[in-house]
């Protein structure tokens, strides 16, 4: 859907089911690690992590301004980055596992657009 021009509205849309399926496809890849103190540990923040994508992207759609729009997004790119930390650590202790590479490259991909829609939102927001 992105090659295509989307309203505001339908990026929103689009972005909302992208953010939920990740956290869906990171909870559903977390059950399957070990229950050691290793995959404890990073299931519970990752887990935490990549579902707060979401939740703060939806936060941030329903701001008040439109600087509280690129703060909350800014919490969105926090999260993203954390997930992505954890990611890398996954990989450091998993064998090459494909599904935690598409894991990793939805990670990258959400960091990317959260940072574009912040630099916007700021270009736009200066008089």
């Amino acid at each position: 859907m992105m090659g295509e021009k989307m309203s505001n509205d339908e990026f929103r849309e689009w972005l909302e089911k992208r953010t939920t399926a990740f956290s869906i496809a990171t909870f559903k890849f977390l059950n399957k690690l070990p229950k050691d103190n290793a995959g404890r540990v990073i299931s519970y923040q990752l887990g935490k992590s990549a579902s707060s994508i979401g939740a703060n992207y939806r936060e941030a759609t329903r701001a008040e301004s439109r600087e509280d729009f690129a703060h909350k997004l800014s919490v969105a790119l926090k999260e993203a980055n954390e997930s992505a930390y954890w990611f890398e650590v996954l990989s450091g202790l998993c064998e090459d596992v494909v599904e935690l590479q598409a894991l990793t490259q939805e990670a990258s991909e959400l960091r990317s657009l959260l940072q574009s829609i912040i630099t916007s939102v700021k270009r736009t927001s200066k008089p």
